[in-house]
């Protein structure tokens, strides 16, 4: 039995770096990351889904020194598309970055020929 091809990472927006990231948490976010490519399915405490965005949307929980950043994420059928990175600073997620991570699936969507 064949091991599955790693999906691709396609950035719509954002990207994980030091700095802002501690090299920490820049290597936390590789790991989680790489673990969607290879397939696994992700939950708490690392991921969430986020259905106000879209479906198979989530965000990845990274803890910081000091913040707190989310990678929102859209798993598709054969890549994981990355619609936002930011730093989380309530207890919400902002409506505006809900707004725009639902317009970029939307236009990925477009693209994609709704293959998400």
């Amino acid at each position: 039995m064949g091991t599955r091809p790693n999906k691709p990472l396609v950035w719509l927006k954002g990207e994980v770096k030091t700095p802002p990231f501690s090299a920490a948490a820049r290597l936390e976010a590789g790991v989680l990351l790489r673990r969607l490519q290879q397939g696994q399915v992700l939950s708490l405490p690392h991921s969430r889904p986020m259905p106000s965005i879209g479906s198979q949307c989530h965000e990845l929980r990274i803890h910081d020194r000091d913040q707190s950043w989310r990678i929102v994420y859209h798993v598709a059928a054969g890549e994981v598309v990355v619609l936002e990175v930011f730093s989380k600073k309530t207890a919400a997620t902002p409506p505006s970055v809900i707004e725009i991570c639902q317009k970029r699936l939307s236009a990925y969507l477009k693209v994609s020929g709704g293959r998400g």
